[in-house]
């Protein structure tokens, strides 16, 4: 029988909701809308295009919902286009540079992101990056936000043959860090982030603070908890000191 997520709002949680008995080993991380908020930079990607094509801007906080699925979300919703559509290529590669020039101009952690890593750190747990973005874009990404020497692995979306919802970045991730799946948290605000936890055997975090797309709501994804709040989630991962 399908129990509901344990749900852990910005004002209340505690330490019996803890994850894994309180015995994690590490914490992996999405990285657009769960460590960071790239949201502006790749709006601005995508309103260039519009833009350089004689159309006004979208709205941002309908293109913002699709910033966690890369191209082919925010050239779905800006230009209502399918990669099966003769255009997307073009535009998808319109998009593509223009976020490749102005990468993190006004991307930034999500306030809590800091302090959670560096408590992580001083605990001893290790933390990594699972992001289904290029590596291209992910690794000097990662660098531009400070995050580069903090992690203990950086999987991108093309470093396996599969990207999530597909376990298998995961699971690299795990045996990168040298950790059973079984004791690693990951924390993502798509479902797909959360069906690759699953499928990895990893305890799973919705971050409904991120972009979360504009399907199913995050208390629906079958996560093992929720989270309204970036600084929610040391309470789930780490014993009291």
């Amino acid at each position: 029988m399908f129990e509901p997520p344990v749900q852990v709002s910005a004002s209340s949680y505690g330490a019996s909701a803890r994850l894994l008995d309180g015995d994690v080993r590490a914490v992996l991380f999405d990285l657009d809308g769960t460590l960071a908020d790239t949201a502006p930079d790749l709006v601005a990607a995508v309103n260039k295009v519009r833009i350089d094509r004689g159309m006004p801007p979208g709205p941002y906080e309908t293109l913002r919902l699709q910033a966690s699925h890369g191209a082919r979300g925010l050239i779905g919703s800006a230009f209502g286009v399918t990669p099966e559509d003769a255009a997307f290529a073009s535009l998808r590669d319109a998009f593509l540079a223009n976020y490749e020039a102005a990468l993190c101009v006004r991307s930034q952690l999500f306030d809590g992101i800091p302090a959670l890593l560096a408590a992580l750190a001083e605990r001893g747990l290790p933390w990594g990056i699972v992001t289904n973005k290029a590596a291209r874009l992910t690794d000097p990404l990662v660098k531009l936000l400070g995050l580069a020497d903090g992690a203990a692995c950086v999987v991108s979306g093309d470093t396996t043959p599969h990207s999530k919802p597909h376990p298998a970045p995961l699971l690299y991730a795990a045996e990168c860090i040298g950790i059973t799946p079984a004791r690693i948290v990951y924390v993502g605000d798509d479902l797909r982030d959360i069906q690759a936890g699953k499928a990895a055997g990893m305890a799973t975090v919705a971050a409904a603070y991120g972009y979360c797309g504009d399907a199913l709501a995050p208390a629906q994804w079958q996560a093992d908890a929720v989270v309204e709040r970036a600084g929610a989630i040391a309470p789930l991962v780490m014993p009291p000191a």
